[in-house]
């Protein structure tokens, strides 16, 4: 005899791969993470899908999202990407994190700013600046707030 609670997990492990395999191949996603203390997961037996969490009314999944694109943009096309996989159910996005672009790549679409080589010393006469302002501050008893 086969109860209800039997059959419920096939499904359910089914719809979060899915959506698993679905956030993580859009545009702007480097990944599913969790929030310390917030647990976005779907817990199945002998896994679970981290990142993904599958409920009746609603999915919640928590990103990492790659730095470049517009974070609304990330997530409008996350909810696009899962919403066809559960009619009827809100997608809620959370980005969790962002990754920086590996050194020497720069995110499609925007270009390296120009930087005009400092003047010898600059950077240093600089740090002598701000480091006599500051402990300036702190020998006349002034507070950061006036």
């Amino acid at each position: 005899m086969t109860g209800r609670h039997d059959l419920a997990p096939a499904p359910a492990a089914e719809v979060a791969d899915l959506i698993a395999a679905a956030v993580t191949s859009c545009r702007g996603v480097a990944g599913l993470t969790q929030i310390p203390g917030i647990p976005v997961a779907t817990y199945l037996p002998g896994r679970t899908v981290s990142g993904v969490a599958v409920r009746a009314g609603e999915v919640e999944v928590c990103v990492v999202a790659r730095y470049g694109l517009p974070l609304p943009q990330i997530a409008a096309r996350i909810r696009q990407a899962v919403a066809p996989l559960v009619p009827g159910r809100v997608v809620n996005v959370v980005i969790g994190d962002i990754t920086l672009p590996e050194a020497g790549k720069e995110p499609a679409g925007r270009p390296r700013p120009a930087t005009a080589p400092a003047a010898p010393g600059a950077a240093g006469s600089l740090k002598r600046q701000r480091r006599g302002r500051a402990s300036g501050a702190r020998h006349r008893g002034e507070s950061a707030n006036g």
